[in-house]
């Protein structure tokens, strides 16, 4: 067998790398992380030595691709990357390509599962009103609610939409979710309502949280905007952890000001970082954080595990895990 050829575009540390190379003794593993960040700088030579290591790239894995990497990299065959969604790597020429996809789907369902309950609580429990108190140095009695009588809305029922509905389910909430495949009468665990994804306005009037959990795609750009704002109780909250172009940030905005919603938990946005001139910045009723609810301690480690799990069906010639329809974008 002759030897293939894995290049790791991101630092993904020494372990990682020789957790790589163990899999078989025709794996050759280059890391060009630091090439990658020279050409991003413009060092020209590490563009010529990231160029070389392209050329002869069988398999890419790694959380970001160089410029250009279909035309530089002439015999690649698999692309593994760090990330669940895949929005950013799929202009015309990849979706067009042979090239085969994977993400990382499902070791984002815990950390966002616990992250998305964790904004719930919050705003049952009234914590912005806390701090806010407590920056004024005030000490006024407030009157936090419960969960076990609310309804969780939940966009979305893969693996991450699976996880928050049964955290849902454990705080006594009703859950409501969507899923694209779903038909009318069908069922899913932990929850007591799915509705196809054309359905989407039965779920907002419903919900107290309507939590935003499906992939970024054209179907579901700007899925959120003025009328379905519209659509929520004005006593609900948006959570958005998975694009921030799912929604209308503009109509958000309006929708936060005027108080027709009671507050979002925003931890993805349209422009990433944030700018500082945006109002999301400044809305009382709105908690932001800078795309970091799927984080955590071993997410490198998480994400080579199951790279290296693919990689050994890759040599035994086995249908790959999580493999990327180029088309849905998913």
């Amino acid at each position: 067998m002759p030897p293939v050829k894995v290049v790791v575009t991101s630092a993904i540390g020494a372990h990682c790398l020789e957790h790589i190379a163990a899999v078989g003794k025709h794996v050759r593993v280059t890391d060009v992380s630091s090439l990658f960040r020279g050409e991003l700088t413009g060092d020209s030579g590490a563009r010529a030595r990231l160029d070389a290591a392209l050329a002869e790239a069988e398999v890419i894995y790694g959380l970001r691709l160089p410029q250009n990497v279909l035309a530089r990299a002439p015999r690649l065959k698999w692309i593994q990357v760090m990330s669940a969604g895949v929005d950013r790597y799929l202009d015309a020429e990849m979706r067009d390509s042979p090239v085969k996809m994977t993400n990382v789907s499902g070791i984002h369902a815990t950390p966002i599962g616990e992250f998305v309950l964790g904004l719930i609580l919050m705003f049952v429990k009234l914590a912005p009103q806390c701090f806010e108190l407590k920056e004024q140095v005030k000490w006024q009695r407030v009157y936090p609610s419960v969960l076990s009588d609310k309804t969780l809305g939940v966009v979305g029922l893969g693996s991450i939409g699976r996880e928050i509905a049964r955290l849902g389910k454990a705080f006594g909430m009703r859950v409501v979710a969507t899923r694209r495949t779903a038909r009318p009468g069908d069922h899913a665990r932990y929850v007591d309502t799915l509705l196809p994804a054309d359905h989407l306005g039965t779920l907002l009037r419903d919900s107290d949280f309507v939590v935003l959990a499906v992939p970024f795609t054209p179907e579901t750009q700007r899925l959120i905007g003025d009328a379905q704002l519209r659509q929520m109780r004005r006593s609900a909250f948006l959570i958005n952890i998975a694009r921030g172009g799912i929604v209308d940030e503009d109509a958000l905005v309006r929708a936060l000001t005027q108080k027709t919603i009671a507050g979002a938990g925003l931890d993805v946005f349209a422009t990433e970082p944030l700018p500082a001139d945006s109002p999301l910045w400044h809305l009382p009723n709105a908690i932001i954080s800078p795309h970091i609810s799927g984080a955590r301690e071993d997410y490198v480690l998480r994400a080579t595990e199951l790279f290296v799990e693919n990689l050994r069906r890759y040599l035994a010639g086995k249908r790959l895990v999580n493999v990327v329809d180029k088309r849905r974008g998913y």
